[in-house]
């Protein structure tokens, strides 16, 4: 759920991850393995994520609804 929501909030806030990753303070490559679900996030990843983003850091954690789905 974290990475999908990470990648599209992400991108409907029209961040590169570089650019996000600028801005929650953690390495572009970090950012990469979060989207792709390879690492899990501390807390307090969560909490810069979702700083940097500008939401609540649940958005980061809720269940998508079917239509914030992304298409594979």
């Amino acid at each position: 759920m974290f990475a999908t929501n990470l990648r599209r909030l992400r991108h409907a806030k029209g961040l590169s991850q570089d650019d996000l990753a600028y801005e929650a303070k953690v390495s572009r490559s970090y950012l990469s393995q979060l989207e792709k679900g390879v690492f899990f996030a501390s807390l307090k990843i969560v909490g810069r994520v979702a700083k940097a983003l500008e939401v609540e850091p649940a958005e980061l954690l809720k269940t998508p609804t079917k239509s914030a789905k992304q298409p594979r």
